[in-house]
């Protein structure tokens, strides 16, 4: 069955290359430098172009991760040498490459400190001052992680040629800022280290709740947000009560995915999930990194939400929900975060605390902002406070408002299923 074996090639090379992209850009970063960060990215797609050539009909190397290192070290070494550029770095370059760890085949090398910190590097790389906020993410995105320029303009409702030449800029700063491949220490660390964490938060943002597309949860940007911010607790430098905040919230919030869609793909809300689906282990984890970013004497936005999450995670029962307690974090949260949706969270948990009527007047209170009069969530949340007060026809408008402002497959189900209940009422 030959289109079944080369489907099984397909999944495993794009499994791995989504494990190893981080490490092998970084890697080679490491020893190219920042100057020839598109040098390091292009041999890392040579190495996956060669596995999907070599790896057909099943023949895996015994070694898979190891195969694609030494790949894109021999498609990197063959560019230098052919750059007349690089040609008399070329024998240093070789001899560097040979050293590092992660292109050794021994076994227990793979996984290195040396490599963990490349790619620490590499995050404070991509997340550089001299970068603007959108080319961060997109750069990150790429060299980290090992999405396509289509994947980013995907999640990012984008353009593919958008991205390109945000990815271009990204990298021609970093050149002619000629940003040093390290972790900075001092004030520096302190606000680059806010900017890495906001783009993980956005990251894994658009993972538990996509943008677009057929898919709702885009769990492969999920775990790549989890994956990169452990990377940081790891290195002394970086692991601050924020970060274990940060982390504590992926985990309580990632403990709940599979419980968020049924079997047809469609959304389950809080009180429809079956809450025996819910990981148990991940929101140990998040209990252990809360406990850790309780050492600080700082309460960041990350620290609320993450408090909130675990208020969820801690029930049992929906009915067991402790909303007056989440209610006084969202209290906290809107004096730091000024965000419209801060302020619609909140608005829902008062009408859990006071009642629809409340909870209706506080919505009502913030649906001039902007960026709500065209988001989907403000109408919905409105809508389900109108039904409980029996004001169906007001609910009906408000879903149809909803189902207006999104093209989300799963999102739109929803939404049709609830005004198909008034129709049944």
């Amino acid at each position: 069955m030959p289109d079944e074996a080369e489907a099984n090639v397909g999944r495993t090379v794009e499994h791995l290359f989504r494990e190893e992209a981080g490490r092998i850009v970084a890697a080679l970063t490491g020893i190219l430098g920042l100057r020839h960060l598109e040098l390091a990215e292009d041999a890392l797609q040579e190495a996956l172009l060669k596995a999907l050539r070599q790896w057909s009909y099943g023949n895996l190397p015994p070694n898979p991760a190891a195969w694609l290192m030494q790949v894109a070290k021999n498609s990197a070494l063959d560019v230098v040498r052919r750059d007349a550029r690089l040609r008399e770095k070329a024998e240093a370059i070789a001899d560097a490459l040979e050293k590092n760890p992660a292109f050794s085949t021994a076994p227990g090398t793979f996984m290195a400190d040396e490599i963990r910190d490349d790619q620490l590097r590499l995050i404070f790389a991509c997340c550089h001052p001299a970068l603007a906020h959108e080319g961060q993410v997109a750069l990150t995105l790429k060299t980290l992680c090992g999405f396509s320029v289509g994947e980013i303009a995907r999640a990012f409702l984008s353009t593919t040629e958008t991205i390109a030449k945000r990815l271009t800029r990204a990298r021609d700063r970093l050149r002619k800022a000629d940003v040093p491949f390290e972790i900075p220490s001092g004030l520096e660390l302190s606000a680059r280290l806010d900017s890495v964490l906001e783009v993980l938060y956005l990251l894994f943002n658009e993972g538990y709740n996509a943008s677009h597309g057929g898919e709702l949860i885009r769990r492969e940007l999920c775990e790549e947000a989890i994956r990169l911010a452990t990377l940081l607790t790891r290195n002394p430098a970086c692991d601050t009560p924020k970060t274990h905040a940060l982390l504590a919230l992926f985990f309580f919030q990632a403990a709940r995915l599979a419980a968020r869609i049924d079997e047809a793909g469609e959304i389950l809300l809080l009180k429809h999930q079956d809450r025996t689906r819910w990981n148990r282990e991940m929101i140990a984890k998040g209990m252990a990194h809360l406990d850790r970013a309780a050492a600080g004497d700082e309460a960041s936005p990350f620290h609320l939400q993450a408090g909130i999450a675990s208020c969820h995670c801690l029930a049992s029962r929906y009915e067991e929900t402790d909303w007056a307690r989440i209610l006084s974090l969202y209290d906290l949260l809107v004096t730091t975060d000024a965000s419209p949706v801060v302020a619609l969270n909140r608005a829902v948990a008062v009408g859990k605390v006071r009642g629809a009527a409340a909870g209706l007047a506080a919505l009502d209170e913030i649906r001039n902002r902007e960026a709500l009069q065209r988001y989907y969530l403000f109408y919905a949340a409105r809508a389900e406070l109108l039904a409980e007060l029996g004001r169906n026809e007001e609910a009906r408008s408000d879903y149809a408002q909803a189902l207006s402002f999104t093209e989300l497959a799963a999102e739109r189900n929803y939404l049709m299923k609830r005004l198909r209940q008034f129709d049944i009422e």
